[in-house]
């Protein structure tokens, strides 16, 4: 992890959303004025891969970027929108289903907000 990795762990922790790299870099930036993007990618990627941060993709938006902690995700398929749900683990549940030793799974559950109710959705799709 480099120079700035504690600060980018802090702030990803502590943030009430899903920060996107760009929005890490803003915000970083405001205490560390020569900070540049790759740094924030690199220790994005450093963080991520010793299982300190949590990648959230969805394709199509960015990735966003999420404290370590066992829950799960609700995408409104309209905006966007993603939102913290906690179903419990269901790594147990997992494995009799399946046979096999679960290391980690990332559930993305597929909603439409209450803000986008009611209104025309750009990505809705044809029945």
């Amino acid at each position: 992890m480099g120079r700035y990795g504690n600060g980018i762990l802090e702030l990803v922790n502590r943030a009430g959303t899903h920060m996107t790299a760009e929005r890490i870099f803003l915000e970083m930036k405001k205490q560390h004025s020569s900070i540049v993007m790759a740094t924030i990618y690199n220790n994005l990627n450093a963080l991520s891969a010793q299982g300190l941060i949590r990648r959230v993709s969805v394709e199509g938006q960015p990735d966003r970027y999420d404290r370590n902690s066992r829950h799960d995700h609700l995408l409104c398929r309209c905006c966007g929108r993603i939102q913290d749900v906690f179903l419990g683990d269901l790594t147990e549940q997992l494995k009799a289903e399946t046979g096999l030793d679960i290391e980690s799974y990332d559930l993305k559950l597929s909603y439409v907000c209450k803000e986008c109710r009611g209104r025309a959705c750009p990505t809705e799709r044809k029945q």
